[in-house]
Parts: structure tokens; sequence; C-alpha cells
């Protein structure tokens, strides 16, 4: 795994140095193995992270298949740069907690508008920490959740 870090971060540092971004790469392992890359804020913040974060994702995706390129023990690869995910993560958290609301009051299920998969990812352990069911439907771009009551509360 140790090995697979440090081709990630020299990896995303040669990336960053071809657009003339000579910056340090933190890297860390969280507790679910995910290589996290951080990237402090620079003056192309808004260039590496892109329009709604395409370019963040298409960074991420560079090197993780670098890093299945390169035999490397794969496993998931996440970029953030100056926090830009981590603040929309905590974003989107509060907004499920008002849907958890919503669905806890009315018993009723949510279906959410289809969203990437780190954000399903957010829904998923949010609700599931309010003690809701949730499950994602659908193919593609069109992938979405539906938060439902829990067993108990749909018993009732």
């Amino acid at each position: 795994m140790e090995e697979s870090i440090q081709f990630a971060k020299k990896f995303l540092e040669d990336l960053l140095s071809f657009f003339g971004l000579n910056t340090d790469v933190y890297a860390t392992t969280n507790d679910d193995e995910v290589i996290e890359l951080q990237v402090p804020s620079t003056h192309l913040n808004g260039f590496l992270i892109g329009q709604h974060g395409d370019t963040i994702r298409a960074i991420q995706f560079m090197v993780s298949t670098a890093l299945r390129n390169n035999n490397k023990e794969f496993t998931r690869v996440s970029v953030d740069i100056a926090d830009y995910k981590k603040q929309r993560a905590d974003r989107l958290a509060e907004k499920v907690e008002g849907w958890v609301a919503k669905v806890k009051s009315s018993g009723e299920d949510y279906t959410l508008k289809p969203m990437n998969s780190a954000d399903r990812r957010i829904v998923h352990k949010v609700a599931d920490e309010a003690g809701l069911r949730t499950e994602s439907v659908g193919e593609g771009r069109d992938r979405h959740v539906i938060i439902k009551p829990s067993e108990e509360a749909a018993s009732d």
C-alpha cells in the first residue's frame, strides 16, 4: 500500500508540474483504504477544480488509471484541491440531514436527483447514521438514491 501511496503522490505532483505548479501533495489513507491526495490552495484552484468539479474528477481518474497501469496495489483514490471536495461534502451532508428529517416526519420515501458515486456514498452514510435505509437505482448518469424509512417505521 505504501508503494501505491508514494506512486500516486509523485504522479500527481508530476502532473501538476506540467501546469507550472510546483507544490507538495499531501498523501494519506482513510479507514476505507482510500488514498487521499490533498493539494493546497494555489492560484490555479479554479482551473484544477473545473466547472462542477469536472477537472478534479478527471485528475482523480488519471491517477487511478496510472496506478492500475503500473501494476500497483489498486485502491480507490480521492484527489482534493484546496478542500473543495471536503467543503462540498459538508454542504451535501447538511442537505441530507434535511431530507432525512422529511423522511422521518412523513414516513415516505424521498427520491433524490441523479448524482455521482462520491455524493451517493455521502447520502448512504448520513442516512444510515440516522437509522434510515437507502437504495441506489438507475444506471450511469441517471443513478440516484432513494432515502427510505427504517424497517421499524415502515412496519408501524
